[in-house]
């Protein structure tokens, strides 16, 4: 299997007929059982495995192309083709394929037999050839009929293209051409015309070998021009001879390679501009052309890699100082163009492809070129940058992180001669550019960001047993480049209001926006040390009051994006800050418009409150609820107040809290564990074993005094009984988690409501205990008047003697069990206790 002459490349046409790369491997023949006969087998080079195994079927029409290339179609629009790396292995395999034919191995193709009439199949088998009319002038139109005539029948079609390859009729038509245009006689050239169509949709490549010769394919062209749907002929050879000129930026020493290349452009010339676009029906009759282009390229790619000489002065000239900038710019477009044509390399040539361009310095070059004033110029290097960043990020990492390890070290001498270094790094470069895009739709600017996007991303960096890309690019990124990216931002938002607020500097802060979101979604702690060391959200919310829509829903996005981290720097940086008010305005002076911005806010205080981020309800109640208390339209802003209260009630009552976190525990643990003896006699205790009005009490509570306990209780219930009736209707509104779960229901009366916001934040410290909105979490306290009787409120259900009243349907219950929350409860009681 390491015969290099058995060594081959699979390929598939594609739905735009377009050439794929399915492999490499080494193919072989030989009889499959499953398949019934003898097959082509491929098996991939790099693990084995089984690339391509396909039958060699009798009735299957085998193309063998170029010396190095076999060619066939499976089925109806499914072409396959095996290129292969030596002559002499094609060879084998044509005679083996031939062989199971039948046929001739000397024939570059193997008869395609279809369903035709017996009539034409009799006909056709009473004539082995086809007689070609003599080439003459007078015999044109004669011969334009049986070509156009033997089109339709596939047997005819290869009669034909045998019949004008053995005779060489082809260079004899051509000679006509010659005669016609200098008699001026537009009928024959019209023949021709049709003719040299026809031959192009005979689809067989050796006439194509033929007709793209050096000294044939501009005659072809010029019988092209004369198409008789048009009442003057083109002049495709004018352009191609004085328009369309061949720059040799670096000279081409090889002959053959030169002559490849002339070839390759006059061939897509001629399929893109000169013949006609071809109708559903003639489109397949053109695949070979589009191979016979495919192919050229990929050979062109290796060629020139090959040659290290050419690369070496091409990447010598780029760089060079000394080189004018017209010949850089052509130099830049030719380079662009090649890292094109490499895409239709396999991976495996792909990856030496670049790894050559790499070491021959095109990074650095790339840095030269990207410093340059010629917009032009930029524009293709980006190009090629996008190239590079498309394949390897991972090489472009490395590199610019090299690159500032050295521009550090020089910067620390220059520093001790007292000499600034005004190197700009490469990524520098590039964000720079993205900053300056002229563009009015910032077009340029939009692509860089992708390309910036690939190489921050955590998601394509490597991680080995030595090093971690991902810690040592970001900290790089953070410490070097950061700060060039955010600087616009910083500019536009030193005051309450961005200092200017036009279509294109909106744009581009929103994609630097659209960055640091990324940021904060993928990089952890490097952007939250950036954001709040450099109070990066606080100017991010001066953009809340753009006149741009898009851009204030920008910076909102930003901020939702860190509070659905729950993270609690974050959020004591937020409160610290003040950071809802600008948020708060923005809702307000929206005012009753139903619209993005409405929804995007009211969104984000209902995550916080359905999250429970206790820390931001207080700081949001206790600053903003007076100017947020009558929006009624949802039950948002409403829900968070009794979030709130919800957990001053349990800073108030610890002991309460404690007794029904044990109760919601013993009704509700879902999780087993290991339990302290205490609590395992307690979940012991099965409900059905109590008597009729015996409370459930844990063994260690019993030593203690039955008043202690019930005390608190008793308050809670005698207030609930007291302030039930006025805010029921909001309750009945308000559903808190989502869900009709057992709790105790208690509301503020008129006369006791409490003063939210002279609250102290202190006494609302996120590490409250107690979990807000979980079955069985009680209300805001209020104020307890001094009569009241402090007995137990107790109630009795199915003979069972409890101190909460459940809700008595059943199915609620299960619904509760499937919408609790992460946290089991059970774990819940026991950090609460």
């Amino acid at each position: 299997m390491t015969d290099t002459r058995r060594r081959v490349k699979v390929y598939t046409l594609n739905e735009d007929r377009q050439w794929d790369d399915r492999g490499t491997g080494h193919v072989s023949s030989g009889y499959v059982e499953r398949l019934k006969g003898m097959s082509l087998l491929v098996r991939a080079e790099s693990d084995g495995s089984l690339l391509l195994e396909s039958k060699i079927n009798p009735n299957t029409a085998y193309q063998k192309q170029q010396d190095t290339l076999i060619v066939w179609s499976e089925a109806e629009n499914y072409d396959l083709a095996l290129s292969f790396q030596e002559k002499a292995g094609c060879d084998e395999i044509w005679e083996k394929i031939c062989q199971v034919q039948g046929k001739d191995p000397s024939v570059d193709i193997t008869q395609d037999l279809v369903d035709e009439s017996e009539e034409e199949r009799f006909d056709d088998m009473s004539s082995p050839g086809l007689e070609l009319p003599s080439c003459e002038l007078s015999r044109l139109e004669e011969i334009a009929e049986l070509v156009a005539s033997s089109l339709p029948s596939p047997l005819r079609r290869e009669k034909l293209a045998l019949a004008l390859e053995n005779e060489g009729y082809i260079k004899k038509l051509l000679e006509l051409f010659h005669v016609c245009e200098d008699l001026e006689n537009i009928e024959g050239l019209h023949h021709l015309y049709e003719i040299i169509k026809g031959i192009f949709l005979l689809n067989r490549t050796a006439l194509f070998e033929v007709m793209f010769s050096e000294e044939c394919i501009m005659d072809v062209i010029g019988c092209l021009e004369y198409d008789p749907a048009l009442s003057q002929p083109r002049k495709h050879r004018e352009f191609l001879t004085k328009t369309a000129k061949f720059k040799e930026v670096i000279p081409i020493s090889d002959p053959e390679l030169k002559q490849k290349i002339h070839q390759t452009y006059r061939v897509q010339y001629i399929q893109d501009m000169v013949l006609p676009t071809p109708s559903v029906f003639e489109e397949n009759m053109l695949s070979t052309l589009h191979s016979f282009i495919f192919f050229n390229k990929v050979e062109i790619v290796g060629m020139l890699q090959e040659d290290e000489k050419f690369l070496t002065d091409l990447f010598a000239q780029l760089t060079d100082e000394a080189t004018d900038e017209e010949k850089r710019q052509e130099l830049v477009n030719f380079l662009k163009e090649f890292c094109a044509f490499s895409q239709t390399l396999q991976p495996q040539n792909r990856d030496a492809f670049f790894k050559t361009l790499s070491n021959m310095g095109i990074l650095p070059a790339l840095e030269v070129i990207l410093g340059m004033d010629d917009t032009q110029v930029r524009s293709a290097a980006t190009d090629i940058f996008s190239y590079l960043v498309e394949y390897n990020p991972s090489m472009v990492r490395e590199f610019v992180m090299q690159e500032a390890q050295q521009n550090d070290d020089v910067s620390k001498k220059l520093t001790e001669q007292k000499i600034t270094n005004k190197d700009i790094l490469l990524i520098n470069l590039i964000i720079e550019h993205m900053i300056c895009d002229t563009d009015p739709e910032l077009g340029g600017a939009v692509q860089l960001m992708g390309l910036l996007r690939t190489l921050v991303d955590p998601e394509n960096m490597l991680a080995t047993a030595n090093k971690t890309e991902k810690t040592e690019f970001l900290g790089f990124f953070y410490k070097h480049c950061m700060h060039v990216l955010t600087a616009p931002l910083l500019a536009n938002t030193t005051e309450d209001k961005p200092s200017k607020d036009d279509f294109q500097t909106a744009q581009l802060l929103a994609l630097v926006l659209e960055l640091l979101t990324f940021c904060v979604e993928h990089h952890t702690y490097h952007i939250k040390n950036y954001i709040i060391n450099k109070d990066i959200l606080r100017r991010v919310l001066v953009l809340m009051a753009s006149k741009h829509a898009f851009l204030a829903l920008c910076a909102l996005r930003f901020k939702r994006k860190i509070i659905g981290l729950k993270d609690e720097f974050y959020n004591r940086y937020i409160m610290k800050s003040f950071l809802f008010e600008p948020v708060v305005k923005a809702f307000l002076n929206n005012g009753s418009r139903y619209n993005l911005m409405n929804s995007a806010i009211i969104e984000m205080f209902e995550f916080i409150r359905v999250e429970d981020i206790k820390s931001l309800t207080a700081h949001v109640i206790e600053n903003y609820w007076k100017a947020l208390e009558d929006v009624d339209y949802v039950q948002t802003f409403k829900g968070l107040k009794l979030r709130f209260e919800q957990q001053r009630e349990r800073q108030d009552n610890p002991k309460l809290d404690s007794m029904r976190s044990i109760l919601r525990n013993h009704r509700y643990r879902r999780d087993a564990r290991t339990l302290e003896d205490e609590e395992e006699m307690w979940f012991n205790t099965d409900e059905d074993d109590m008597e009729d009005g015996e409370a459930v009490v844990s063994p260690s509570d019993k030593t203690k005094n039955d008043d202690d306990i019930m005390d608190p209780i008793s308050k809670f219930m005698e207030r609930k009984k007291l302030k039930e009736s006025e805010e029921k209707e909001v309750l009945l509104k308000t559903n808190l988690s989502g869900r009709q779960s057992p709790s105790f229901k208690l509301s503020l009366s008129s006369g006791t409501k409490t003063n939210l916001t002279s609250q102290s934040p202190a006494t609302n410290l996120p590490g409250s205990p107690g979990s807000p909105g979980s079955p069985g979490s009680p209300g805001s306290p209020g104020s307890i008047p001094k009569n009241t009787s402090q007995t137990a409120a107790i109630t009795t259900k199915g003979g069972l003697v409890g101190l909460v009243d459940y809700p008595d349907d059943d199915e609620d219950d299960d619904e509760d069990e499937d919408k609790e929350d992460t946290l089991p409860l059970a774990k819940k009681a026991k950090f609460e206790s």
